[in-house]
């Protein structure tokens, strides 16, 4: 299943860069924004002036990667903002796609109400116990040799 990136970069070769690494790492669907749509399921990696233009507070903060200059206070406001993935333009693209990777996993999923392969859950609590057959009287000791 192929995952969704909106790339609101305005540095141009660095959006091209980090397509292009996407691109190669996994099945990821890259969508190049001008503005990105916080109402889609989706990773979102924006620069700061992408990230002025959305609307407070955000939707879902985690699944956002916010790429910017290493400004303590900028870096404090994204954290308050609920951004947990900051990187910087110098970061290595490797440490730009974990984090664009952890963001994918904190994605909403829809939740799908019929699942035939999934576990279902139980009314209480299921205790799970040996019959008195199977228990081994004695301690529970290593034999060392």
């Amino acid at each position: 299943m192929m995952q969704t990136v909106q790339l609101a970069i305005a540095d141009g070769m660095y959006a091209a860069a980090l397509r292009e690494a996407l691109s190669h790492t996994c099945a990821w669907h890259v969508e190049s924004v001008g503005r990105p749509d916080p109402s889609q399921r989706c990773v979102m990696v924006l620069d700061q002036s992408a990230l002025e233009r959305l609307p407070l507070p955000l939707s879902n903060p985690q699944r956002i990667v916010l790429v910017m200059h290493r400004d303590p206070q900028l870096m404090a406001e994204a954290w308050e903002a609920g951004i947990v993935s900051v990187v910087s333009e110098q970061d290595p693209m490797s440490t730009v796609l974990l984090a664009i990777m952890a963001a994918g996993l904190r994605v909403d999923k829809p939740h799908l109400d019929s699942s035939p392969s999934g576990i279902s859950p139980t009314p209480g609590p299921v205790h799970a116990s040996l019959p008195p057959e199977h228990r081994h009287p004695g301690s529970k000791r290593c034999k060392a040799q």
